[in-house]
């Protein structure tokens, strides 16, 4: 039995008043009904029908601005590329990888894949150096910065740009240090890794300086960027033939490969925003 406002019920067992939504008096225990029953909706207390959700052509529904401008900023960037694995970033390691191997086995001299002095016709050592290192630890930090930058950029845009990057930027870099110096030694991929560095970074910098919350940390692209632009001053120095000592690394070749990826990333950055 309720009221007629059906504030509350009877409990036929004990007398007294419950609420109408429970199964069992909290009293006496007694059972009032097997299920209990449903809650009003809102329009139902109110009389007033609930809002429809707009929806758009394509079946979603529409959202406030907030809600999109925060789904937006949370959105991933990683979607050419997030589902599959980076077949470039991981054939680009490798090689590098099987040139050590061949020159510790003297399969091949190192002075037939890196630049050392003029180029005399040999063009193709702009783009053999970038897998050729002399030093282990040289070729460690490099192939670190490889490996996660051209993962992180490849899995935002793809391998074709990791792969045109790295030989791009490496190729330049040691066509302008040969230019500049007529004895220039430049060995291994520290243009190249600091050319993905830069390429993946443009987008969070572009976000920190606008105030949007970006997801990288800036400090360790940073730490990790002055560690590669300081080995060619760090590294022990070699000699090729009769000439003089020559650091391993060419630091206008990392300065190079950094601003091509700068320009590049900038490029891919307006490319991505222009997209529907």
């Amino acid at each position: 039995m309720s009221s007629g406002a059906d504030l509350f019920v009877v409990c036929k067992q004990c007398g007294s008043e419950v609420s109408p939504y429970i199964t069992e008096c909290p009293y006496c225990g007694h059972r009032l009904r097997r299920r209990a029953p449903k809650l009003p909706r809102a329009q139902d207390l109110t009389g007033a029908p609930r809002p429809r959700a707009r929806r758009w052509p394509g079946g979603g529904r529409s959202r406030s601005a907030p809600a999109r401008m925060r789904s937006r900023r949370a959105a991933p960037r990683f979607d050419r590329g997030a589902g599959s694995r980076p077949y470039a970033t991981i054939a680009l390691v490798a090689v590098s990888c099987g040139v050590w191997v061949a020159l510790r086995g003297e399969f091949v001299s190192l002075d037939k894949l890196v630049v050392a002095g003029p180029l005399d016709g040999d063009w193709w050592k702009l783009f053999t150096s970038q897998f050729a290192y002399a030093n282990g630890l040289y070729e460690f930090a490099a192939l670190v910065a490889v490996a996660i930058f051209g993962w992180l950029l490849e899995r935002r845009h793809g391998p074709a740009v990791v792969l045109a990057l790295f030989l791009g930027a490496g190729a330049t870099g040691a066509l302008v240090a040969s230019a500049v110096y007529s004895d220039a030694i430049v060995s291994g991929g520290n243009g190249a890794a600091l050319a993905l560095l830069a390429a993946w970074a443009v987008a969070d910098l572009q976000d920190a300086r606008a105030g949007i919350d970006y997801e990288g940390d800036l400090l360790g692209v940073a730490a990790i960027a002055a560690l590669l632009l300081a080995l060619p001053f760090a590294l022990p120095q070699v000699r090729f033939g009769l000439s003089l000592a020559h650091p391993q690394a060419s630091w206008l070749a990392g300065i190079t490969g950094g601003a091509l990826g700068l320009v590049l990333g900038l490029g891919l950055r307006r490319v991505h925003h222009s997209e529907p």
